[in-house]
């Protein structure tokens, strides 16, 4: 049983509204990882504080992706996984779980790589190599060893290092903030910018992780309707701060004026130029908010990922029963322990050589799809499945929703023509 429902919203006292957030935290310190932090540098080394808007939309349309998985799930008491059982082709879920056991390889193995260059940054003693391995192992630990309550306090840690710590980067490059306001408030999209900006907007605030929302909710014990208001304000104080940081990203790639190379090695770059600019303080404050990005990313990866996999399983030897009690598909079943230990292990060899090319390619078109996938699921599902009239999707939710799905269609078509 989860807690009492909370009081009316207009009654709750905004101290205490404060205190109830942590999911949202989670997923927002998750999302922001390596590839979205070097996206958001190569384009405003490329392209300025023009772009700054995409990383507002990008931050928009992700709070209404996830706030729809919350809805879902809070209206019917099911994770968005066992509403594609139910209501959607078996086959949708067995090619999902494809999906995700490659992305679990390409992701993983990509977030060791990015812990381990973070880190050698810091403390070159150890190569960048035993820096992941370290990084892959610790998380593995902490999920292991912790519960959700001490993995959520880790979190909000994180957002506040990385946060504190970009932001710090971004005022020390003294922009012009004139520029700043208006790449805020008036989108433009410079010639040759569209596929980085729409990068930007796909990449803000993460993609598979927003399914993770659900479990964490589960473990906060909200359950039902009566806690919608306490996803929404959750969400909005999460994806307030994950714009915020990759616009925070984008004005100190600016101001630096950095240029743009390839890889996780952008954000090398980017340490070194701000070193150059501002002093060797600066350097430093940006490393260390790239390897809490990195880090953060990590540990919700690891704790966050395994729950999809318990919970495939169980829908598959329960497929009658729509709700996985968290005993039979929690941190502390079987399968998602098992996935954690294959998320830790099987990307290792990964760090050693290249990663093999149709790996990277079936992963890729795959992932292409998942974006548009999710919002046009959201759109159907909310719209038609919800039992709970006051939680179905309302006329400005279906046209983010709609919009979602046009961006990430564009994407898609994006990382399809690159593929070819």
């Amino acid at each position: 049983m989860g807690p009492p429902p909370p009081r009316p919203a207009m009654r709750r006292p905004l101290l205490t509204t404060l205190t109830l957030l942590g999911p949202g935290f989670a997923v927002a310190a998750t999302g922001v990882g390596a590839g979205d932090v070097v996206t958001a540098a190569v384009t405003g080394a490329q392209f300025g504080a023009a772009v700054l808007w995409a990383a507002a939309v990008g931050a928009l349309l992700k709070f209404t992706l996830n706030e729809g998985i919350a809805r879902w799930q809070l209206a019917t008491g099911t994770t968005l996984l066992a509403g594609w059982a139910r209501h959607l082709h078996r086959a949708v879920l067995y090619g999902f779980m494809v999906y995700l056991v490659l992305w679990t390889v390409v992701v993983a193995g990509a977030l060791m790589a990015a812990c381990g260059l973070g880190a050698h940054a810091l403390f070159p003693g150890l190569s960048v190599a035993t820096w992941g391995v370290v990084h892959a192992l610790t998380a593995t630990v902490l999920v292991l060893a912790g519960r959700y309550a001490l993995f959520e306090r880790l979190m909000k840690g994180f957002i506040a290092l990385m946060f504190t710590t970009v932001v710090t980067a971004a005022l020390l490059v003294h922009p012009d903030w004139g520029a700043v306001v208006r790449g805020m408030v008036v989108p433009t999209v410079p010639a040759g910018s569209a596929p980085l900006l729409l990068g930007v907007i796909g990449g803000v605030g993460g993609t598979v992780t927003l399914l993770s929302y659900s479990y964490w909710m589960r473990e906060r014990g909200w359950e039902g309707p009566a806690f919608h208001y306490h996803a929404r304000m959750d969400l909005v104080a999460a994806y307030t701060l994950t714009g915020l940081f990759g616009m925070a990203v984008l004005i100190t790639a600016a101001g630096a004026g950095a240029e743009a190379v390839t890889g996780n090695r952008m954000a090398l770059a980017l340490a070194e130029r701000i070193g150059a600019v501002v002093g060797a303080g600066g350097k430093w404050i940006f490393l260390v908010g790239f390897w809490g990005a990195v880090f953060s990313s990590m540990l919700g990866v690891w704790q966050g990922v395994p729950y999809l996999f318990a919970d495939f399983v169980y829908i598959l030897r329960h497929p009658g029963i729509p709700a996985a009690p968290p005993a039979a598909a929690g941190s502390s079943s079987r399968p998602y322990r098992l996935y954690l230990l294959f998320l830790t292990l099987a990307p290792m060899p990964l760090l050693l050589f290249d990663r093999p090319v149709w790996i990277v390619l079936v992963y890729s078109v795959a992932g292409a799809f998942f974006m548009p996938f999710l919002a046009g699921t959201l759109l159907y599902l909310n719209n038609r499945h919800i039992p709970v009239q006051a939680l179905r999707n309302g006329r400005w939710i279906n046209g983010l929703l709609t919009l979602a799905l046009l961006l990430f269609a564009a994407l898609c078509l994006v990382e399809l023509a690159r593929q070819h």
